[in-house]
């Protein structure tokens, strides 16, 4: 029984991987079909994981480029850039898409209709410059103290992959023949073993940056997601891919600014 329970647990880590990165992951485990998608609702345990593995690159980076006397707001960028390459841009393209499509469209279909539309416009262009900014000039002052600097990257990954699969199992499919859809979505049991993966995940960094920090990016990252879900369920009725690509940025952000608010 544990035996198949670590299985389990290894292949939907694996997929997750595969699934949120480009990352070149070898196969964990029997279970582990290096070619499937991540079977939801019980892989959603492991997306808060795959989120801090995949941010743990860039915090080598952030790492690196503190260490060598570079800028402040060049070790952010570098950081945000090492974070952005082994996604491919996945979340970043799901903020581009919901900022043209819900801003930009007058109604729910032609909103749906926009966010399928490859071409970036005005909002879109906006909201990744803008979030860029924020991120690269939160990590570049987090790393003022590299070892808080490195805890927020991968805490952040785990926290913003964590908002990203509550919001996905609390809204309906707005698009019933998007991926989101076919890939169902997580349980509650799923969530709350994810919330837990991703506490003992931050669990290091109260003691470098301070509890309240903590608890004030996590409250920032949580408020984001209900409000930037609300504003999804208003303009579109639900979730799609590209809402919870969206949700992962903003509630990165969030939490970042919450943690340089409490320090």
């Amino acid at each position: 029984m544990l035996r198949d329970e670590i299985l389990h647990c290894l292949a939907d880590l694996g997929a997750s991987l595969r699934f949120f990165s480009r990352l070149p992951v070898p196969q964990l485990g029997r279970r582990d079909d290096t070619g499937a998608l991540p079977v939801l609702p019980r892989a959603a345990a492991a997306v808060p994981l795959a989120g801090f593995l995949i941010a743990l690159p860039a915090a080598l980076v952030g790492l690196g480029a503190s260490a060598a006397g570079l800028p402040d707001l060049l070790v952010g960028l570098l950081v945000v850039t090492a974070l952005v390459a082994p996604t491919g841009a996945l979340h970043e393209d799901g903020l581009a898409d919901s900022a043209d499509g819900l801003v930009g469209g007058a109604t729910t279909e032609k909103r749906l209709l926009i966010m399928k539309d490859s071409r970036i416009g005005t909002f879109a262009g906006l909201a990744l410059v803008l979030s860029t900014l924020i991120r690269a000039s939160a990590y570049g002052a987090l790393f003022l103290h590299p070892a808080a600097g490195a805890l927020a990257v991968l805490g952040g990954g785990a926290l913003s992959r964590l908002s990203m699969t509550a919001l996905w199992a609390a809204l309906p499919n707005a698009r019933p023949d998007g991926l989101a859809a076919r890939l169902g979505q997580p349980d509650r049991r799923s969530v709350a073993i994810g919330a837990g993966v991703t506490v003992l995940l931050l669990s290091p960094l109260p003691v470098i940056i301070g509890a309240p920090a903590v608890i004030l990016g996590i409250a920032f990252a949580g408020l984001a997601a209900l409000a930037f879900g609300a504003l999804a369920r208003k303009k579109i009725g639900g979730q799609t891919g590209d809402i919870l690509g969206a949700t992962q940025v903003l509630t990165e952000a969030a939490f970042l600014i919450g943690l340089l608010i409490g320090r």
